[in-house]
């Protein structure tokens, strides 16, 4: 480190000085790491995930429930940006279709390539589950759901799906 603050031609007043700057700038290269570290802990664990199923029995693991919920892991994940039809129970033939395909969907999409898990407004959902904005490439999940036609923005409450067919 010394060498390095000689080499940029630094000339301090003197030996105590010197070696004052030499341990802040280590110690800041440290704490910067620190931070980066932690700060990108969700998204790198998301990045080597294994791939993920169609949830079909407990305990669930690395799997799809429906078109906006998923496991990492044993973690439930309700992406927070979005909306889609319920599968469990679907209310009519129409929500339950289209809830088959977001949910396939969000399959291939968090199998297609790394995702990052970005914080929301809450942590937490009633039911537990973490709220977060999935992104991949730069791209909101639930945003290429909705722009495909599988879910819908989130509002703040559910509207039912069944109504939609007649449109």
């Amino acid at each position: 480190m010394i060498d390095l603050i000689r080499a940029a031609g630094l000339k301090p007043a003197g030996k105590f000085s010197f070696l004052s700057l030499a341990v802040t700038l280590a110690l800041a290269v440290t704490a910067l790491a620190g931070w980066l570290v932690l700060e990108d802990r969700e998204a790198l664990a998301v990045a080597s995930a294994p791939s993920f199923s169609i949830c079909k029995k407990t305990p669930y693991e690395n799997c799809v429930v429906d078109g906006d919920t998923f496991y990492l892991g044993r973690e439930p994940i309700r992406i927070a940006d979005i909306d889609a039809p319920e599968v469990h129970p679907a209310r009519c033939p129409y929500e339950a279709e289209l809830g088959a395909m977001a949910t396939k969907r969000l399959r291939d999409i968090l199998n297609a390539r790394p995702f990052e898990l970005q914080p929301y407004e809450r942590d937490t959902d009633k039911y537990g589950r973490k709220l977060r904005v999935v992104a991949q490439g730069g791209y909101s999940v639930g945003g290429m759901l909705v722009m495909e036609g599988l879910a819908r923005t989130w509002t703040g409450h559910r509207r039912p799906w069944c109504d939609e067919q007649a449109i």
